[in-house]
């Protein structure tokens, strides 16, 4: 019984490990070329119209990738990008967004010239 625990644990740990680590951040910079154009090559633009994406939560880039993909949110360049664009291409994507680091507000307004 004790060993049949220890056994069930290491399973549920394992499903959840894998759960949450998302998607490829290798793949997502592979995959990430054609957001550079907006966003920057990292994620983080220099044009106040496009939202900096690095170091952007995950879950928050997903879910509004899909948002676009369905129409949800609305705005055409995106929607186009997102059309063609899997669940995993979406969650590697985000993988690679998040995993760079994004500028702050703050570093941005007191950079000297």
């Amino acid at each position: 019984m004790n060993r049949s625990l220890r056994v069930l644990g290491l399973v549920g740990l394992v499903v959840a490990c894998s759960v949450q680590a998302g998607g490829d951040p290798e793949a997502g910079r592979a995959k990430a070329a054609a957001c550079a154009g907006c966003h920057g090559a990292d994620g983080n633009s220099t044009v106040a119209t496009f939202p900096i994406l690095a170091g952007q939560h995950a879950d928050y880039l997903v879910q509004a990738l899909k948002d676009y993909k369905s129409g949800k949110r609305k705005n055409a360049i995106m929607q186009a990008q997102a059309a063609g664009l899997s669940e995993e291409d979406m969650e590697n994507l985000a993988a690679y967004f998040a995993s760079q680091k994004g500028l702050r507000v703050i570093d941005a307004v007191h950079s000297e010239p």
